[in-house]
């Protein structure tokens, strides 16, 4: 049997994880998408989730949350990639629409008198 050896009280400790944190504002971020407003939850999550992972990398931040973290990171890069497919979505519509106006009221004006 082995003993592990004594804690020095010198040792670094580790700051605690926040994968909770980062897992609730990336399920946040993909829920309110619809408001308009879950892209904002959406960054913070992707920026808190990869500051994290590279303290956990470096051996800073406990490791335990890990799993978390990275999944609350996902959860805020799909929000983000969401929110800029419907913002594409919706400028495309206006410039279709706009462009369909701008024809109809050039077609109705040259058929005057």
């Amino acid at each position: 049997m082995t003993i592990a050896p004594p804690m020095s009280p010198h040792a670094p400790s580790l700051q605690p994880h926040r994968g909770t944190t980062v897992l609730v504002l990336g399920i946040l971020g993909l829920v309110i998408n619809g408001c308009g407003f879950g892209w904002i939850l959406g960054v913070i999550a992707w920026v808190m989730g990869a500051g994290d992972l590279r303290s956990m990398r470096a051996g800073r931040m406990d490791p335990s949350g890990k799993g978390m973290t990275q999944a609350g990171m996902i959860c805020g890069i799909v929000s983000v990639s969401i929110a800029a497919l419907l913002l594409l979505f919706y400028v495309v519509m206006v410039l279709f629409f706009g462009g369909l106006a701008i024809l109809g009221g050039a077609a109705a004006g040259a058929g005057g008198p």
